[in-house]
């Protein structure tokens, strides 16, 4: 999951196919095979004791189920951010035909960028809980600034939403791709 904002752009504007995909490879290698290519980062909080993610997860939904949510600002430095949609991400595997609920906790902004929550099988032990920031930027002098500095607000918004730090006890990401 996710392709970023910025790509969805690209790819509605040059009239390219694009498909979103959850992470991993059982979901996106069909379309790998079939020629077509997902570009994906993460945050990943691993080693969390499951009640703590369990929590935040049922908030979490709790607040995707209130639709009141969309159209929240969040003004984090210069800029205001304005969550558009809010949703459990559901995927439907156009080579096979599967159906893929429960993908992801999103939370799209108005501008294209996205906060994605995910619960993750594949870390090391304990529990794992993927956190997909993805912030679209259109001023081309920020372009080749550093992705931590130019995600830091959306992670921000993340964490403040989740309350992942207080839930889970991690001060920082255990792994950033």
């Amino acid at each position: 999951m996710p392709t970023s904002g910025a790509l969805d752009q690209v790819a509605n504007a040059t009239k390219i196919a694009l498909y979103e995909t959850p992470t991993g490879r059982k979901f996106f290698g069909n379309l790998m095979d079939a020629s077509k290519l997902p570009l994906c980062g993460e945050y990943g909080y691993e080693e969390v004791e499951a009640e703590g993610v369990n929590n935040m997860m049922k908030a979490l939904e709790a607040l995707i189920a209130d639709l009141s949510f969309v159209g929240k600002q969040f003004s984090v430095g210069d800029k205001v951010y304005t969550v558009e949609k809010i949703d459990d991400f559901e995927y439907n595997d156009l080579v096979d035909g599967s159906i893929s609920r429960n993908q992801g906790l999103r939370l799209i902004i108005e501008d294209g960028s996205r906060i994605i929550f995910q619960l993750s099988g594949t870390g090391n032990a304990g529990t794992t809980v993927r956190l997909y920031v993805d912030s679209y930027e259109k001023d081309i002098a920020k372009l080749s600034q550093d992705p931590q500095v130019m995600s830091a607000p959306l992670m921000s918004i993340a964490l403040k939403v989740s309350q992942l730090q207080q839930r889970m006890g991690h001060a920082a990401p255990t792994v950033i791709t």
